[in-house]
């Protein structure tokens, strides 16, 4: 390999490497969730009773439909408390912080994750959802309503 070639190959490594957004298709969703999100809500996503309710929930996820990805883009933009059911098991006084920090398109990668990977839904919201979210964060009693089909 000659020096430009590997000059334009470390390059382009850097930039992939150092790239702050991140990809469904390349399974970054799901080492973004195992490094941010399991530690509450369990490793792929079934939950830690007392603590968090799991992720892994295809009635509750094909009960919201169309607003599926609407719910999780507002839950993680703006986080969530408040008394919510999820298989039988009550999550009462605990809140979880909304994720803001982590930006639009690792929200974008961890919802197809949590969405498609974990549930089977055909989507999750995309990016221009993610971002109108972090803009305007739905009430927690605004997504609990949601939750319940309201």
């Amino acid at each position: 390999m000659n020096r430009r070639n590997g000059w334009a190959a470390a390059t382009a490594a850097l930039l992939l490497t150092a790239s702050p957004s991140v990809s469904h298709a390349d399974g970054t969703g799901e080492a973004k969730f195992a490094s941010v999100c399991a530690a509450c809500h369990g490793d792929k996503g079934v939950g830690t009773e007392g603590l968090a309710p799991p992720l892994v929930d295809p009635a509750l996820w094909q009960a919201l439909g169309d607003k599926a990805p609407r719910y999780i883009a507002g839950v993680m933009a703006g986080g969530m408390s408040g008394k919510i059911t999820a298989n039988g098991i009550d999550y009462i006084g605990l809140v979880m912080p909304t994720q803001a920090e982590l930006g639009a398109d690792d929200l974008v990668a961890i919802a197809a994750y949590v969405l498609k990977d974990l549930n089977g839904l055909p989507a999750g919201p995309d990016k221009a959802e993610v971002e109108a979210a972090l803009a305007a964060p739905p009430s927690h009693k605004e997504l609990r309503a949601l939750r319940k089909g309201e």
